[in-house]
């Protein structure tokens, strides 16, 4: 007799044969998404498949796994950095008198939570005010700025992946702008927070109350201003974190979208928590912890969302790539490195020190992406360098820079991953030398300041 797998398929052919189904089903969703020509059709239908494209991309990334483990991460750094960071914002607010009025917006961030919510607030604001109560030394106050510093960059990392910027800030521009955001960024919440107050209690403002329909958008509007308030701070991430050029559109778009997932994320879970007795006889005290955890891991994840959202209204051309990694031939990196070079040796002789990754990828036509690994490349044979505002610069005097510099930068080099040196067929090892030597008589005595003359002689030295 038979064994019993042979009259039929094996679990693994099943499990292959369903693998093979749901490759397929994708591959249909994408050639239907990504191939249709929308030039021409109404505008509903525009509008409908291109919302569609959109929440295809942002699937596909979340399913991707990168953005959720990503947010995993936030949620470990933002447990060690949380009260050093809360208690940095306070101390500098304290300065003034108004620190009070930053609590009801923790209050309001842990919401869902419900009165688990509050209870968590309470203990982290006596946890600040220990911080405070001048028991920190030298030494523990430049642990407390470092490690709030830390906090950001860790979000900056993210927010550059997202954005596929392969080089964050400098070490001077990190310093000095996330310690204005720390220091000035708190301040200026609370006396927008303050002011808002105050205009709701205005004489004017109380006597428009009276009079409809006035009084009831005045009532909605202060229901509203809150969400708004979280929209604003959104967009203000979107907008500065990544280490590139995000225009405010973009940002606001990823920021209401953002707001608005925040919001109904918010009512959902606090519905779930207050209707979770499992969850109480299972966890016992440690389910405040629990749901402190998932509902901090879910913001993460809205927020990291929004930003890729904005990316690509930004860059509607990564829509189908995603984070994919473009494959480039040789002959391709040979090119956008001559070109790179190019650029950058025609920025400097002009006295431009903003030559930017990112006005190089518009000059070029090609994503940051791409360019990534090849600068990566001329950067390690020492042939670009950057300045202190992230402008590209040759490393060197152009005239002392060769093309076969250029080219061997993007050609040598590469591991097959063996033990030993490749053995090469002799034949095969004489065309690749004289090909090289041919490549070597046309770049190696051609400099990087000769081949700018080439376009402008007038300018020969």
């Amino acid at each position: 007799m038979p064994p019993p797998h042979c009259s039929g398929q094996s679990k693994a052919d099943v499990a292959v044969s369903r693998d093979n189904g749901m490759k397929t089903l994708a591959e249909s969703i994408d050639q239907a998404l990504w191939r249709r020509d929308l030039s021409g059709r109404p505008l509903p239908e525009r509008l409908a498949w291109t919302a569609a494209r959109y929440v295809r991309a942002l699937s596909r990334d979340l399913l991707g796994g990168q953005l959720t483990l990503r947010a995993m991460g936030l949620v470990y750094t933002t447990l060690l950095s949380t009260v050093p960071l809360l208690a940095l914002s306070f101390s500098v607010i304290k300065i003034f008198g108004v620190h009070n009025r930053l609590q009801p917006q923790l209050y309001r961030l842990l919401e869902p939570l419900g009165p688990r919510g509050a209870e968590i607030t309470d203990r982290v604001i006596r946890a600040i005010d220990n911080l405070e109560g001048g028991v920190l030394g030298t030494v523990s106050l430049v642990f407390l700025i470092y490690t709030a510093i830390a906090m950001v960059e860790k979000v900056e990392s993210t927010f550059n992946y997202v954005w596929h910027v392969a080089r964050p800030r400098s070490l001077a521009q990190r310093i000095s702008e996330y310690l204005s955001v720390l220091l000035i960024g708190p301040v200026v919440m609370t006396f927008a927070l303050g002011l808002l107050a105050s205009i709701g209690t205005h004489s004017i403002v109380l006597a428009l109350k009276a009079i409809e329909p006035f009084g009831s958008a005045i009532v909605v509007l202060g229901q509203v201003l809150p969400y708004l308030l979280v929209v604003a701070v959104f967009t203000f991430l979107y907008k500065f974190l990544p280490n590139s050029a995000v225009r405010f559109g973009a940002a606001l778009t990823g920021g209401v979208v953002a707001g608005i997932m925040w919001v109904f994320v918010g009512s959902v879970f606090a519905s779930l928590v207050a209707l979770s007795s499992t969850q109480q006889a299972i966890y016992s005290s440690f389910a405040v912890a629990i749901s402190a955890l998932i509902w901090l891991y879910l913001s993460w994840l809205i927020l990291l969302v929004g930003a890729q959202l904005a990316f690509y209204i930004q860059h509607p051309v990564f829509l189908r790539l995603g984070q994919h990694q473009p494959e480039l031939a040789n002959e391709l990196r040979e090119r956008i490195a001559l070109n790179l070079m190019y650029l950058v040796g025609k920025a400097f002789r002009t006295g431009d020190t903003g030559c930017t990754m990112e006005r190089i990828s518009a000059a070029m036509g090609v994503p940051g992406l791409a360019l990534a690994p090849v600068l990566s490349a001329l950067e390690t044979a020492g042939l670009v360098r950057a300045n202190d505002r992230a402008g590209l610069m040759p490393a060197r005097e152009m005239s002392r820079i060769t093309l076969a510099e250029v080219l061997a930068a993007v050609r040598a080099g590469g591991d097959t991953g063996a033990l030993q040196a490749p053995v090469w067929a002799a034949p095969v090892d004489r065309m690749a030398a004289e090909v090289q030597a041919a490549i070597n008589k046309l770049t190696a005595t051609t400099t990087l300041s000769a081949f700018l003359d080439q376009e402008d002689p007038s300018i020969a030295k």
